[in-house]
Parts: structure tokens; sequence; C-alpha cells
């Protein structure tokens, strides 16, 4: 298959998994629901709302989702809860038609009170439940992550590169896996120096990494660390080395660094998942699945590098082997 890498907003706004029977056109069926309010509520990890990133995403998709198909929705963090558990049960009092939870790191808590409410619909963003009331909305990291890889191995002079992880678990490593396979798609005998954060929100700890990889001779650089990430785009950037941002179009943290992005398209995906249920498309347990093929993850816009056109059109050509999915 041939993969379109830069990504819109308008790519795939209608995709999900399974379709309706009905005949009637979406605006038709959203103006039968146009009276009644859908309401939706979001707990939102330990980085909460502002991340710019990831969550901030998922918030954009809620605020199209709120302007074009008439619906309400809350949120709860841990700057508006003592606790996630707590934030949780606030948005149960409010009786949501749906919560979503953000992230594998609240899956616990998600899933322990969808057992105890059945009724209630859930859905997580970014890992796969197996508990009947809880939807899954998940982007296959590892095909874009591949695609960051070829495109780190083009422009690295000295052959090493460098990950960064927020943990190290398998969400994680198929950033690390599939990075790793792409780049050596183009030189195998390129090296990857991989280290972890082991926090998603300090961006201090981020520099510090990045520094570690940079005295190594890592020139390209690449976080899967949430807002810790952050810092390692801005120390490649003092260092005069190159890096890859995640989730959303990360340039303007380090203008003079980031070479692309690995992009999610989460509010794409949120919105398409809510589109799905105000309509009466889906009542029952859905898994969405986002990739390359679909639009769901790829690169942003290749910049920085005097030979950007070039990279584009080469990356354009790339077949993302079967491997990666």
């Amino acid at each position: 298959m041939r993969n379109s890498l830069l990504l819109s907003i308008s790519l795939f706004s209608s995709v999900i998994l399974g379709a309706c029977s009905d005949e009637k056109n979406t605006d038709e069926r959203l103006l039968e629901v146009k009276d009644e309010k859908f309401s939706v509520g979001l707990l939102l990890p330990d980085v909460g709302m502002g991340d710019q990133s990831f969550n901030d995403l998922v918030v954009d998709g809620l605020l199209e989702a709120r302007d074009d198909l008439n619906i309400i929705w809350s949120y709860r963090d841990l700057e508006t809860s003592s606790s996630l558990e707590d934030g949780l049960e606030e948005l149960m009092a409010e009786d949501h038609d749906v919560i979503i939870g953000v992230g594998y790191t609240i899956q616990e808590q998600i899933e322990k009170e969808a057992v105890e409410n059945p009724d209630q619909r859930f859905a997580l963003i970014d890992t796969v439940s197996e508990v009947e009331n809880v939807d899954s909305i998940v982007f296959n990291e590892k095909e874009g992550s591949y695609l960051a890889g070829v495109l780190a191995a083009h422009v690295s002079k000295t052959g090493i590169l460098g990950f960064l992880g927020g943990f190290n678990d398998e969400v994680i490593m198929r950033f690390h896996d599939g990075f790793l396979a792409g780049a050596r798609s183009v030189n195998p005998n390129v090296q990857v120096i991989k280290m972890f954060a082991d926090t998603y929100s300090d961006a201090n700890v981020g520099t510090a990494m990045a520094a570690t990889m940079i005295e190594q001779q890592a020139d390209v650089l690449y976080a899967a660390a949430g807002y810790t990430g952050v810092g390692l785009l801005q120390q490649a950037q003092k260092a005069g080395v190159y890096a890859i941002g995640v989730d959303s179009d990360q340039y303007f943290y380090a203008e003079k660094a980031v070479v692309t992005s690995m992009q999610k398209n989460l509010d794409v995906a949120v919105y398409s998942y809510l589109e799905s249920l105000v309509t009466n498309e889906s009542s029952v347990q859905q898994v969405l699945e986002f990739g390359t093929e679909n639009g769901g993850v790829g690169l942003s816009p290749i910049r920085v590098v005097s030979n950007a056109s070039e990279l584009e059109e080469k990356l354009e050509t790339i077949d993302v082997p079967a491997s990666m999915n």
C-alpha cells in the first residue's frame, strides 16, 4: 500500500468500524437527535489539560463534536479532582451517556467502574479493553514510528539515534520497535540509544536524558514521553541536533530541531467515535483502529532539513511492512 504521510483534519472524519443499515445520511440522522443533548464525560491522566499534545487533541475532537453533533461534555483531571478515582466518581454522578478515559494508565480505574456499572457506556483511548461496556480507540504506533525511523536514518550523519520512552511498557515499546525497524530498513547498522523517563510530565528529565544521548553521538532524537519529551526537543535544539515530535505536530517547541512529528489524529478519532454514538450507528462494543492506511497516524510536514521536499517524495513511496500491524 502507498501511504499518505501528510495528515489533515479532513482525511477520515467518518472512519469507523462497522456500518449502519439505515439509508439516511448522517445529516438527516443528526437532525433527528438535534433536540436532545448527548452527554460525554472525559477523564484525563496525570498531565491533564494543556499538554499541547495528546490530551489537547482529544479535547479538540470534543469541541468539534460539541459544535457539530450537539453534545455537551465535562472533564476531570488532577487539577479538578483530588485523584483520578474521585474524578471518575464525579463523572459517574453527572449521568453521562458515555465516559471516555484517555490513555492506558487509567485503564484499571475505568474497567473497575465499568464492571460495577454494566449499564454505563465507557471508552478507552490508546488501549483495548475486553470489558463488554468499554469501547476502545487505538492507533498503530508501530506504523507511524516506522516512518519516523526511516526519516531519522536518512538525516542522521552519525548513524546513532536516540529514543526516549515515558515508561518501559508494551505501548511505548511499540513506538521504539517501529522506529528501530524503520531506521534499519535504511541503514542496517544504525544504533538506537534507548532510555525511559518513568514520567510523562517532567520536561527536565527529558532534557537530561537527551543530553546523555547527545553525548553518545546521537544526532536524531525521538521521544514518546508526553510533556517529558518537550525537554528532549528543546535540548536537541540547544545542542544543534535533530528531533522528532510525537502525537501532534510539535515543531513549535523547537523550530530549529524538529524535522517532523509522528502524529496521531486523536481529534478525528474521537469525533468519529462520538458521531457513531450520536447517530446510533453502534450499540455494541467497538474497537476502532487507526493506522497509516486510513490516515490515523503519519508524519507531519518535514521541515528544518534542506532536502525536505526530496525526503517527502521518498517517504510517499514507502510501503510499511505488514509486520508493523
